[in-house]
C-alpha cells in the first residue's frame, strides 16, 4: 500500500520494470501520456488516435464545436466515393448482357426446351444477317442521300432493281425513302406499286410553292407495304420530254426537306437534260445490267461515258447489280469472270438471282420473293447503306 495516498501500488510490467499505465474505467483503454510523462484521460475535442501535437510537443487543441471522428455522412470505415452521374444507370450496368433468343432452327429448339437454361447462341447466316440490318440502317450522313440508278440497255430490271432496293431500304429503317420516275419517255416505276393518286412529278413541280409540310408531299405520292414512296413520271411522253435538268433539280430540293433517301429512276439515255441534273446531284450509282456479253458491254461502256465526264467519283463508288431477268439454266455466260471485271472498276458488285415473281413485271412485294431473291435485295441494301456514311462534298 502506498503510505501517502492509501493506495495500492499499482502493477509493475516485468518486461520494462515500468508500472502499467492507468486504465479508463469506463472504456478499458490506457489513459494517454503526455511528453512529460503525465497523465491525461481522453478529452473532449482531441481527435481519434495519438493526440495532434503543437509545434513544441504540446497537446494541440481541436476547434470548438468540430466533430470528431470522419466526415459527415460518412459511416466510419467506409472509402470516399465520387458521385456517380446518370449514365451509370443504363440498361446495360443494371441489367447486364441481355441474352436474345435464337431466331430460328434446332438453336430456338434447345433454347426453348431448356428454358433459356442452354443457349446455343445464333448461326453463322444470322449473325451475318444482323450485320446486314445494321449496315442497311446506316445514319444519313448530311441528312439526305441521293441514289441514282440507271442503265443504257432496256429491259435489265433497272426499275425492278429501283423497287426492290427501295422497299428494302424502306422496310428496314425508320426514316422516309422514296423513288422518283426521270425517264423522260413513259416510266414504269408507278406499275410497281399500288398507286395511291394519278398525281406525277409534274403535279408536284407545278404546286411546289404550296408545299410546306410532309403531308403536302404525301399528297402526289403512292406507298407500297414495305414504306416505299413513289413519284410517278408523266404519262404523256410528249410532256415528259420537257422534264429537264432544271425540273429535277426543282424537285430535288423539295424532296430533301422530307425525305432521308432518294432514289432516282433514270432513263435510259445518257444525253438527255434530266440525266445531266441527276447525275450533277447523285450521291451514289447503281448501275444494272444483265448477265449478257452485249449487256455487260453497254454496262462497262457507262462506265467509260460517266469516267470521261467528270463524274468518276461515282464509278469508283459504284454498285453494279447483275440482275437475271431470266432463267439462266442454258446460259454460257462466266459470271465469276463477269463479277471480276465490274469489280476492278467499282466499289462493289450484287448478284439479283432470277425469281418467278419479278417476271411478272406487277407490283413488287418483298414478301412474295424467293429467300435467296430477298437475300440479295438485303445485300444490295447493306452495300448502298454502307455510302450513307460519306457526305459529297459541296463544290466550291
Amino acid at each position: 500500500m502506498d503510505p501517502n495516498t492509501g493506495q495500492p501500488y499499482p502493477p509493475i510490467d516485468p518486461n520494462t520494470g515500468q508500472p502499467y499505465p492507468p486504465v479508463d474505467p469506463n472504456t478499458g483503454q490506457p489513459y494517454q501520456q503526455g511528453p512529460g510523462g503525465e497523465v491525461r484521460p481522453p478529452q473532449q475535442g482531441y481527435a481519434y488516435g495519438p493526440p495532434p501535437q503543437g509545434p513544441h510537443g504540446a497537446y494541440q487543441q481541436m476547434p470548438p464545436g468540430r466533430p470528431v471522428g470522419p466526415p459527415q455522412g460518412q459511416y466510419p470505415g467506409q472509402p470516399p466515393q465520387d458521385p456517380q452521374s446518370t449514365e451509370s444507370l443504363s440498361s446495360e450496368n443494371l441489367l447486364g448482357e441481355r441474352r436474345i433468343a435464337p431466331s430460328s432452327g434446332w438453336r430456338r429448339a434447345v433454347y426453348k426446351a431448356t428454358a433459356g437454361n442452354i443457349h446455343p447462341g445464333e448461326s453463322q447466316g444470322e449473325l451475318r444477317r444482323k450485320d446486314l440490318v445494321a449496315r442497311t440502317r446506316t445514319v444519313v450522313a448530311g441528312g439526305h442521300h441521293r441514289v441514282a440508278v440507271m442503265s443504257l440497255k432496256g429491259g435489265v430490271g433497272k426499275t425492278t432493281t429501283t423497287t426492290g432496293l427501295g422497299s428494302m431500304l424502306g422496310q428496314l429503317r425508320g426514316d422516309r425513302v422514296i423513288a422518283v420516275d426521270a425517264n423522260p419517255d413513259r416510266g414504269t416505276l408507278s406499275d410497281k406499286v399500288k398507286l395511291e393518286t394519278a398525281a406525277t412529278v409534274r403535279d408536284l413541280l407545278n404546286n411546289r410553292d404550296k408545299i410546306q409540310r410532309y403531308a403536302d408531299v404525301r399528297a402526289f405520292t403512292s406507298q407500297n407495304v414495305a414504306r416505299l414512296e413513289v413519284l410517278a413520271s408523266d404519262r404523256d411522253p410528249a410532256v415528259s420530254e420537257a422534264f429537264s435538268a432544271e425540273d429535277y433539280a426543282a424537285v430535288a430540293v423539295v424532296l430533301e426537306q422530307y425525305y432521308s433517301i432518294c432514289i432516282t429512276d433514270c432513263g435510259t439515255g445518257l444525253l438527255h437534260s434530266a440525266m445531266s441534273g441527276v447525275l450533277s446531284l447523285a450521291d451514289q450509282l447503281v448501275l444494272v445490267s444483265s448477265p449478257s456479253v452485249d449487256g455487260a458491254r453497254s454496262a462497262s461502256a457507262t462506265l467509260d461515258w460517266l469516267e470521261a465526264h467528270d463524274h468518276g467519283h461515282l464509278v469508283r463508288n459504284g454498285v453494279v447489280v447483275l440482275s437475271m431477268v431470266r432463267n439462266r439454266t442454258r446460259s454460257q455466260v462466266d459470271l465469276d469472270k463477269l463479277q471480276a471485271h465490274f469489280e476492278s472498276r467499282c466499289r462493289a458488285v450484287v448478284r439479283i438471282p432470277y425469281d418467278d415473281h419479278l417476271e411478272e413485271g406487277a407490283e413488287l412485294e418483298l414478301e412474295q420473293l424467293a429467300p435467296a431473291t430477298r437475300e440479295a435485295y438485303l445485300n444490295l441494301a447493306a452495300v448502298v447503306g454502307d455510302g450513307f456514311a460519306f457526305q459529297r462534298p459541296q463544290p466550291s
